[in-house]
């Protein structure tokens, strides 16, 4: 998983030689600069000086997605060849530590970068401020070592280091999709990597300063790795880190059996020098011993389980509907979907259920994979959207809005069911109601989790025992097709709509109501923007919920008309599909 170590300066000459050399004719005026980066470590470990004003040739590629850990009043540079300057850009600081003053030797030039998108996460600030302190004290056991040793495959470029004033080292840590489109830009390599050196040394220049270039280190991936072997997050960064500076300095595992076995006999020693835990980079990729190719199983773009903390997300809330979408065709969560879930909220989303079903339904469903509760996706104090927006709940789970079903609609609607013995369901709150037994109306509650239809002795009776929101017609998916919905649909005129969100169910709603509604009213109440949201769905009544958010995904499971509105089209509900729009689209 490890790469080698590229020069992007070498690949400018292949690309656009006149570039290149007008490149390099800028930099030769400043050939005697002193330090270039704004933070400086001396070997003697003496103070840092001030640093001068920055040259137009640096050694990051990095000119305006990330963060440097050092000080001053920085703002942003732009340009594939804009050098980042901790005195130009506002990064996150990492406090400096005042030295005493010695006379200087070698100066070691050392920046920590952190990428913007990689999240504020109190164990990576950590690790980048040890970095400060542990790269320094890992260059000079790399000088050292290669004072007096004899190599037969190290590119000797970089020989006599005491030549030069100072020395230029950035590190960036960053998430796997940024390493990987560095690995597609300068590699054509169209995956992630752990760590990717990028050599900035051109030794024609015969500038005071060795500009050794950059290593950057993907987290992402040094988590995974950091897990299999056991060891510490900061201690995989550590072997990544001696990994990439040997890159610099000239020794490549590729190039042969010799070169690799040269490079892993440096690699150890200078982690057993450093006291560092862990084997090197190229030693424990052997250990692993797998024949797997650790890119296929990441082929595209969407992150890994586990990953999100290495993401900032992309919107603040997700909605997503229940039946047909995070239900599979079972009627269960996944524990795909559940984790997927768990992390987004880790995350700080917030995780909004829109559905047809009532609040205890739903409830009582997410209980079963640890989602329902104080810390979980629904509770009795949460807001929601249920019963096709007719229904909803705000803040701390307190009714916003409720909408009520004609009388007559549904005093017709249960002689029609009495008379052709097919079931029909009153959804009133946090209660069903229906006229008769039938083993359709038992699955309500143990397939879907509905709350228990109590039995009614007469019409009467069911219309005066509560107000109702919606009612439910149970059939095959022919019947309601053929039979149910052409002939409510002209029954009720303006007095009511249908809506299905299954095939074998024919739902009857208050006119001018939804579920897309009902979420807008939910927006406005909790005073977030469209913008802020991701929707999830597959049915027709799942249509303005995903016209109205960022980013609505329709599965691939759903209704040809809610797809053909869908800004994606995801895997169906029984591929996890709510999961992978998580890992895929919402970070």
């Amino acid at each position: 998983m490890f790469a080698r170590c590229y020069s992007p300066l070498r690949v400018l000459r292949h690309r656009d030689p006149e570039m290149a050399r007008a490149l390099l004719r800028a930099a030769l005026p400043f050939a005697s600069s002193a330090a270039l980066h704004p933070q400086t470590v001396r070997l003697d470990c003496g103070a840092a000086s001030p640093p001068p004003p920055p040259s137009p040739l640096g050694t990051s590629l990095f000119g305006s997605k990330v963060g440097v850990l050092g000080a001053g009043n920085e703002k942003r540079l732009v340009g594939v060849w804009g050098r980042v300057w901790a005195s130009q850009r506002e990064y996150r600081k990492v406090r400096r530590r005042a030295a005493r003053s010695k006379e200087r030797e070698l100066e070691l030039n050392v920046g920590i970068c952190i990428e913007e998108d990689l999240p504020d996460d109190p164990e990576i600030l950590s690790i980048a401020e040890l970095l400060r302190l542990n790269v320094p004290l890992a260059m000079k056991l790399a000088f050292d070592g290669l004072k007096d040793a004899t190599y037969q495959t190290r590119d000797t470029a970089i020989d006599d280091v005491g030549g030069f004033q100072s020395v230029e080292l950035s590190v960036l840590l960053c998430n796997d999709d940024f390493i990987r489109k560095l690995n597609k830009e300068w590699r054509d390599e169209d995956h992630a990597t752990d760590v990717l050196s990028m050599s900035q040394h051109v030794p024609e220049l015969k500038l005071p300063i060795l500009m050794l270039g950059d290593i950057v280190i993907s987290v992402e991936t040094a988590a995974r790795q950091a897990e299999e072997r056991g060891h510490t997050l900061l201690d995989e960064i550590r072997i990544l880190m001696v990994h990439g500076l040997l890159h610099l300095l000239g020794f490549d595992h590729e190039l042969s059996e010799e070169a690799e076995a040269e490079m892993e006999k440096e690699e150890e020693l200078l982690l057993k020098s450093l006291g560092w835990k862990g084997k090197g980079l190229i030693q424990s990729a052997y250990d692993s011993k797998t024949d797997i190719d650790p890119h296929a199983e990441n082929p595209d773009d969407r992150k890994r389980e586990g990953s999100l903390r290495f993401y900032k997300p992309k919107f603040s809330y997700i909605f997503c509907d229940m039946d047909g979408t995070l239900l599979n065709s079972e009627s269960r969560v996944s524990l795909t979907n559940a984790k997927a879930l768990k992390e987004a909220l880790s995350r700080g989303v917030k995780v909004i259920i829109a559905t047809g079903k009532a609040r205890p339904a739903v409830i009582n469903i997410l209980k079963t994979v640890d989602l329902a509760g104080k810390d979980g996706v629904i509770s009795q104090f949460t807001p929601g959207v249920f019963v096709q927006g007719l229904l909803v709940y705000g803040r701390q789970g307190r009714e916003i809005y409720r909408r009520n079903l004609d009388p007559d609609v549904c005093r017709e609607a249960f002689i029609y069911s009495r008379e052709h013995g097919i079931p029909l369901i009153a959804f009133c709150e946090d209660r069903c109601l229906t006229l008769f037994e039938h083993p359709l109306v038992d699955s309500l509650h143990t397939i879907y989790r509905e709350p228990k239809a109590e039995i009614m002795p007469s019409i009467e009776d069911l219309l005066g025992a509560a107000d109702i929101q919606k009612m439910i017609f149970l059939d095959t998916a022919e019947g309601v097709a053929t039979n149910l919905r052409p002939y409510w649909s002209e029954a009720t005129g303006a007095r009511a709509n249908v809506v299905q969100s299954v095939p074998d169910m024919l739902e009857i709603v208050p006119p001018g109501t939804s579920k897309g509604s009902g979420v807008r009213m939910l927006l406005d109440h909790l005073g977030v923007a469209p913008k802020e949201v991701m929707a999830i769905g597959d049915g027709e009544n799942d249509i303005e919920m995903l016209e109205l958010a960022s980013l609505g995904i329709a599965l691939s499971n759903g209704s040809e008309k809610t797809k053909a509105v869908a800004n994606i089209i995801g895997v169906s509900n029984n591929e996890d599909g709510v999961a992978d729009a998580i890992y895929r689209y919402a970070f």
